[in-house]
């Protein structure tokens, strides 16, 4: 495969849009998103935690006095997205690996830049953390997207707050730098459903138009690395996110913090989730089950 060429796998490559949200498709996609968030989960329930966040909760179907936890944060650019995106996932955590898996519906962008989303991630955190049947100490964090960089800016701010010690982080292609939203060296024509143009628009919503970026909106940007949980991070060379994602791994370690750091060939952003059956979008979701079963203490047969 040469090293412009999409994973032969990734059949939809050829046919997807270089980006998919803009200001003019992120209204309609919004509301479809609120309309499959409004369903209740299959095999879940949905919890209230405060005033303003729920979470979606997947319980194993074998209960134990005291399972691991996953806190899983759905992307969309900080602007789309419900906490339903995680409903396949969480289920299989919960169902594989024994543990208390939810997926926390957090606040959107413009309406709710930085610090809020944030904020209601730890929050489902806290909740998380409380669960009588949960093990505090045998917690992971997981985001895709968005949903990756909340995840990364959770852990670092549970690590400043001391409260809660996650055990792990799993990243999927995270959303890390804003400064990747001003570079001009990318060729788009490499790029699908997540551009230059929607990476601008998802971190201007975010960031409010802040003058100075806070380091825990954009976890790229934070100093010290140190004492976070070990770290999984996933990202396909055709990702928008190739570039921060690496180098973000790179000083996990640099910083003694284990990141085991997952390179897709040819894979495009969103690759697992727009064609979750082909061959690669398969072998990564075993690996980040591996990883998580290795992060939380049980065991995990892999699926054919």
């Amino acid at each position: 495969m040469s090293e412009n060429a999409f994973d032969p796998a990734l059949r939809l490559a050829r046919f997807l849009p270089r980006s998919v949200v803009t200001p003019r498709t992120a209204g309609p996609i919004r509301r479809l998103t609120r309309l499959a968030g409004a369903v209740p989960p299959k095999h879940g329930d949905v919890v209230r935690v405060d005033a303003d966040v729920t979470v979606r909760v997947f319980r194993p179907r074998t209960l134990q006095p005291l399972m691991p936890g996953l806190l899983f944060v759905h992307g969309g650019g900080y602007l789309i997205g419900s906490a339903s995106m995680g409903d396949s996932m969480c289920r299989r955590v919960a169902n594989d690996l024994g543990a208390v898996a939810v997926s926390v519906e957090y606040r959107l962008a413009p309406e709710y830049p930085f610090p809020t989303p944030l904020e209601d991630c730890y929050a489902g955190l806290r909740w998380l953390a409380d669960q009588p049947d949960v093990d505090a100490s045998r917690i992971a964090i997981a985001g895709e997207s968005a949903g990756g960089g909340l995840a990364a800016a959770l852990a670092l701010l549970a690590r400043d707050r001391g409260e809660i010690e996650p055990a792990f982080q799993l990243l999927s292609y995270p959303m890390l730098d804003d400064r990747t939203a001003q570079r001009t060296d990318i060729d788009g024509r490499r790029l699908r459903v997540w551009s230059v143009a929607s990476n601008r628009y998802g971190w201007r919503a975010y960031l409010g138009g802040a003058a100075d970026v806070p380091p825990l909106a954009a976890p790229a940007r934070y100093g010290n690395l140190a004492g976070l949980p070990p770290a999984w991070i996933g990202v396909g060379t055709h990702d928008l996110f190739h570039d921060e994602d690496v180098a973000y791994a790179a000083r996990l370690n640099d910083a003694r913090v284990p990141c085991a750091l997952h390179v897709v060939p040819g894979a495009y952003h969103g690759f697992d989730l727009v064609d979750p059956r082909s061959a690669t979008s398969r072998a990564y979701r075993q690996e980040q089950m591996r990883a998580l079963a290795a992060a939380l203490g049980d065991a995990y047969r892999a699926r054919p």
